[in-house]
This record gives structure tokens, C-alpha cells and sequence, in this order.
């Protein structure tokens, strides 16, 4: 399929928006474990994604991670064209968590069709809260919730992505994701084997009572 079937907007762009566009994409291919972008690099551009999964994060001063939010098919990242949204004051990394086929719009080309297009800039709009929103989701549940059921719900989203109940996941990888340190992570997984729910093994956590983890979830 082409990008005209993956950008929501396509059919409310005018002609001339649309060769615009059209001309000014790249396609790419990303293996898995690479970084795109992070705060320190130039603007990316927009990311669009064809098939795959990526990794918003951010990083700590101390190298402390914590996933924002990830990036599926047919999913949009702004962030990672900051520069034509100046409100915004933080660092974001993203990565390739699988191999990742995707777009870049460049940020300027679709900055100015944004102040052209009533629809892109709506669309744009929706996204951005959508986003905030994810984060504003985030913070409560760091704020409120608990580890363990934090941990717990972490293990049943990944094993629901990867459709398997033996997860290829280090305790640092875990961490990483939650914005915690490894022991932390170990001690929680080690409880949650002594009750049953999980079974360890290097670089491996099997869910062997994913009833429990929902409860706890």
C-alpha cells in the first residue's frame, strides 16, 4: 500500500499539497535496536509507520529510562519533529524495538502545509492530545499505582504484543521500560515467581499464571 493509504488526511489535501508531499518523502528501513532520533540530533521529520514498533522514551541526567509511549502500523510520531513545535521542552528518543519500514515527512515541508490545511492542522491537533494524553496516563500510573501492578500490567501488554507467554525480556530491559532500577525489577519478579505467576530464566520470564497477574494488574 501506498502512503496516500496510510496518512488519514490524504484525500483533504489539495493537488498540489499532495505532490508536495509525494515528493518530498523518504522511505526507510530500520533494524531493530537502532536509534532515529533523540534531542540532541536535528529535527527527523515526521515519522510515519509502515510496519513495525518503535520506542518513545526519555532519559533521566542519571541514564534512568521510561517509555512513553510505543509506535505501531499506521501510527504518527511528531515528536520526533520538535522543532516546528517550540512549546516543546523536553528530549525524546526513539528506537526501532522491531524491524520498522517506515516514512519521514520532513518537519518544514509539513509545517507549512499544516498552515495551509485546516484538516492536517485539526489532525495534527488530535494527535498531539492523543499523545499528551498518553503521557498524562503514564505520570498517574507512576504517581498512583504501585509496582507490582505496574509490573504485572507491563508483562500481559508484552505478552499480548508478542503472542506468547515466554517473553525474550532482561530485567534491564524491564527497568528501562519503567523507569526503575534492574534490582528493583529483579526483587518484584522474584516474588511474583514465589507466588506462582512467573518462571525465570536468563534473559527469559515465562507467565505461568496469567490469571494472578491480571488480578494484580
Amino acid at each position: 500500500m501506498g502512503f496516500e493509504e496510510f496518512f488519514p488526511v490524504w484525500d483533504q489535501l489539495t493537488a498540489a499539497q499532495q505532490a508536495r508531499m509525494r515528493g518530498s518523502l523518504a522511505e526507510r528501513r530500520i533494524p531493530k535496536g537502532t536509534v532515529i532520533h533523540n534531542g540532541s540530533m536535528h529535527c527527523t521529520g515526521l515519522l510515519l509507520v509502515q510496519q513495525g514498533q518503535l520506542r518513545a522514551y526519555i532519559l533521566s541526567d542519571e541514564g534512568r529510562e521510561i517509555t512513553l509511549y510505543r509506535l505501531f502500523d499506521r501510527d504518527i510520531c511528531l515528536f520526533s519533529a520538535s522543532c516546528i513545535m517550540r512549546s516543546i521542552q523536553f528530549d525524546l528518543t526513539i528506537a526501532a524495538e522491531k524491524d520498522t519500514e517506515l516514512w519521514v515527512i520532513p518537519a518544514e515541508l509539513y509545517k507549512g502545509i499544516m498552515e495551509e490545511s485546516a484538516p492536517v492542522a485539526n489532525y495534527t491537533n488530535e494527535l498531539m492530545a492523543s499523545r499528551f494524553s498518553d503521557v498524562m496516563w503514564l505520570i498517574e500510573q507512576i504517581m498512583w499505582k504501585s509496582f507490582d501492578k505496574r509490573l504485572a500490567a507491563f508483562l500481559l501488554e508484552e505478552s499480548a504484543l508478542e503472542e506468547t507467554s515466554t517473553l525474550k525480556l532482561t530485567h534491564e530491559t524491564i527497568a528501562n521500560h519503567l523507569g526503575t532500577a534492574r534490582e528493583v525489577v529483579t526483587r518484584m519478579l522474584r516474588y511474583f515467581q514465589s507466588e506462582g505467576m512467573v518462571k525465570l530464566s536468563r534473559g527469559t520470564v515465562e507467565l505461568t499464571d496469567t490469571g494472578k497477574l491480571r488480578k494484580m494488574s
